[in-house]
């Protein structure tokens, strides 16, 4: 890994948990749009490293939701 990916990546990562702590889920559009303004090349490693957290993040909340689900409906056919 390079070290721009290096960088990128651990800048998403923190980001990512400033979002959860405070509840900022648009973060980080402020926090590219300030590495935007000096590094075009951090800010699209950044933005690339965003999405993929975003969407692994999006992606677990609906597989979550489908195996709570089908949970739920096997112990409602094993008390009926």
């Amino acid at each position: 890994m390079s070290s721009l990916d290096t960088i990128a990546a651990k800048l998403a990562d923190d980001t990512v948990e400033a979002m959860r702590i405070t509840g900022d889920e648009r973060l980080y559009v402020e926090i590219g749009a300030l590495i935007g303004a000096s590094s075009q090349t951090l800010e699209e490693a950044y933005l690339t490293a965003i999405r993929v957290r975003l969407a692994e993040r999006a992606a677990r909340r609906l597989l979550n939701g489908k195996l709570a689900a089908a949970k739920g409906a096997a112990r409602g056919q094993d008390a009926g």
